[in-house]
């Protein structure tokens, strides 16, 4: 849900309607027409306002604000429920040392990211500017994949601690491409937020050509050339365009070798919510493309991403075991 917000609020370009870092008073929203004024006056000072949005208002103001503070609320909320029962089940020993420490690290992400989250949106505040950063955008982004994947790694490794043998050649392949599917997954993600940052799917709203051509004619046009793997519209669409059809390839080859290898029903379950998850993340992304944008069917996409994400983690985690040497029960160690 909070990854969903935050790319909502990029959606309505409502991330920079709150002009202040103040992690315990902004709790409170505004609550009289001198505190909305004062808010107002200071989004006024920003580029985004005098380009985008002058003239619109306190009521349009109010518009975006109201999304951005729910998207902020949203990330206290989570603390507090992370957290303040991590401190109970601590002080009352009630968490093994290896577990503590996970545990630990996903609070620290956590703060980490809310921090990244006010560095991105500062981005937005330099001259001439109308939006944050994209590679700001995009350190934000990685930082909550890395957060939301070890928070689902920690439970799916809490509810099965000890990992099931799974012996033979097509296993080990299965894993090996479910590994590369997960990667691709988080490379085209990442990929996609610099789409999102240079607006880039505003443009070459066609499929599969791009401006009639496979292959962008401007997709070099800047120099150094690695500069238009982040700053040229042509080469970042057609990078996530590839990227993305790379990851379907990749993960329904998977489905289909572990469909094949591994017989295993709960692990045959986790490949065809793979399946259905790059299909369907897939066909909204080229929706998105060719209805140019719209923003519940954008935000629908990026939930889709999250969803495939955890499809390919919870299939690699079914499947950890498939290196694991065949031994006696009584020599396992678990």
């Amino acid at each position: 849900v909070m990854i969903v917000l935050g790319g909502t609020t990029r959606l309505t370009g409502s991330g920079l309607s709150i002009m202040e870092w103040a992690p315990i008073s902004g709790v409170i929203p505004p609550l009289s027409h001198a505190a909305w004024e004062r808010l107002f006056a200071l989004y006024q000072t920003i580029p985004q306002y005098k380009l985008l949005h002058d003239g619109f208002g306190l009521a349009g103001f109010q518009r975006i604000f109201w999304l951005e503070w729910v998207h902020r609320l949203w990330g206290r909320l989570l603390g507090i429920g992370f957290a303040a029962p991590l401190l109970w089940f601590a002080a009352t020993g009630r968490l093994g040392r290896a577990l503590l420490a996970r545990l630990a690290l996903i609070l620290f992400l956590g703060a980490l990211q809310g921090a990244v989250g006010w560095f991105m949106v500062a981005s937005g505040f330099f001259p001439d500017s109308t939006a944050v950063s994209p590679y700001r955008l995009v350190i934000h982004l990685g930082l909550a994949l890395l957060l939301y994947g070890t928070i689902l790694w920690t439970a799916l490794s809490v509810l099965q601690p000890v990992a099931p043998r799974l012996a033979g050649r097509g296993a080990r392949m299965a894993r090996g491409l479910t590994r590369l599917t997960a990667i691709l997954v988080g490379c085209t993600m990442l990929a996609g937020g610099f789409v999102a940052g240079l607006h880039a799917g505003l443009d070459y709203n066609s499929f599969p050509l791009m401006a009639g051509h496979l292959i962008p004619p401007g997709y070099a046009a800047l120099s150094p050339f690695p500069r238009n793997l982040t700053e040229n519209i042509a080469a970042v669409q057609f990078d996530h365009r590839l990227l993305a059809s790379l990851t379907m390839l990749a993960a329904l080859a998977t489905v289909a070798c572990g469909w094949h290898y591994v017989p295993r029903p709960r692990v045959k379950l986790a490949f065809a919510a793979l399946a259905g998850a790059v299909l369907l993340q897939y066909a909204l992304g080229v929706a998105t493309l060719l209805w140019v944008v719209p923003v519940p069917l954008a935000a629908a996409h990026q939930a889709a991403a999250v969803l495939l994400l955890t499809a390919a983690l919870v299939t690699l985690h079914r499947l950890r075991g498939a290196y694991r040497p065949s031994v006696p029960a009584s020599q396992e160690i678990s």
